[in-house]
């Protein structure tokens, strides 16, 4: 009879451990947790993160994709600015500035607050322990998924975006509204999603990369430099740890994604496949205007990071630190 109770004992106490240990869930262990109510938070911070930011760099992409498109006439950053401040006046340096504001909010809605679902959602599906020692993977996996929604997002206003500030002047209207009219009319253009595979094969890898090494560059940070415990140090030190980590990452973003990019702006004028412009440009071709690139997505990457982290520390989502 204690041998049938002890049993029954024994397969109770292993059935609460194995339900308990199917309960671990990526989303609670984090403070604060991540509800429903915290990835919606996040689509917020990267509204105002990639939207503002994407803004702001408006001059630098209007020269680096002229200098994609007609890399003979426009020769460098400098050259550039001063070619279309001529031609064009300075106000030209902002063109596409609205649909690039409103692409580029929607793209970070979507890039922000579905990777930290998907990071979520991947974790659980690994397990704890294979959440951890493989999170580099999770990573990746779960910026590549987010990006897949967050370029078809964009796709539509990049379309305009580009086409606006590439045409010769005079050819093409500069105007949002019109812009649209002429792209939604002309069946050539393959307005809206005509531009997404090559905009996937620009921003997944640029993505991947955006969030794998900021991820792994911060985790270094605070494991090689600031090894104090993170609720020690002041929410300026974190935020500054995070421009950096995110500036570092922008680098790397800039080149793995470049090719794809230049390829993007090229279609948009000439018409052809992405196939047919890659043949025409060649190993070498690709690579023009990386170094303005790299300048605008090391800055921009690593003001995105810090505006995304400033915006949840401001709404009590971020890193907890002693009140002094």
């Amino acid at each position: 009879m204690n041998f049938i109770v002890e049993k029954v004992v024994l397969s109770k106490e292993k059935k609460i451990i194995s339900t308990s240990a199917a309960k671990w869930d990526s989303r609670y262990t984090h403070d604060p947790p991540h509800t429903t109510d915290y990835y919606l938070k996040c689509c917020v911070g990267g509204v105002l993160s990639c939207g503002l930011t994407h803004l702001a760099v408006t001059p630098l992409d209007v020269a680096k994709c002229n200098m994609q498109v007609d890399p003979v006439k426009y020769k460098g950053l400098v050259n550039s600015v001063k070619t279309i401040m001529a031609e064009e006046g300075s106000a030209a340096l902002f063109k596409g500035w609205l649909p690039t504001l409103l692409g580029y909010s929607a793209q970070g809605c979507f890039k922000f607050g579905l990777y930290e679902f998907f990071k979520d959602f991947y974790s659980n599906l690994a397990g704890e322990k294979a959440a951890h020692d493989y999170r580099g993977i999770i990573y990746l996996a779960g910026s590549a998924s987010a990006e897949i929604f967050a370029d078809a997002a964009l796709c539509p206003m990049e379309m305009v975006k580009v086409k606006v500030q590439t045409s010769v002047p005079g050819t093409f209207p500069t105007e949002l509204g019109a812009a649209l009219a002429v792209m939604r009319s002309d069946p050539s253009t393959g307005f809206p999603f005509r531009s997404l595979v090559p905009l996937w094969s620009r921003q997944v890898p640029y993505t991947m990369a955006k969030f794998f090494f900021f991820e792994m560059v911060k985790e270094e940070f605070y494991r090689s430099v600031f090894t104090a415990p993170k609720e020690t140090y002041s929410k300026g030190t974190h935020l500054g740890i995070t421009f950096a980590s995110g500036y570092i990452a922008g680098v790397a973003c800039a080149i793995v994604s470049h090719p794809a990019d230049t390829v993007v702006s090229k279609m948009s004028k000439s018409g052809k496949s992405p196939g047919a412009i890659l043949a025409e440009l060649g190993p070498m071709g690709i690579w023009g205007g990386l170094g303005t690139r790299i300048l605008m997505i090391g800055t921009l990457t690593g003001l995105q990071w810090w505006i995304y982290d400033t915006f949840k520390t401001a709404i009590g989502l971020g890193i907890q630190t002693k009140k002094h």
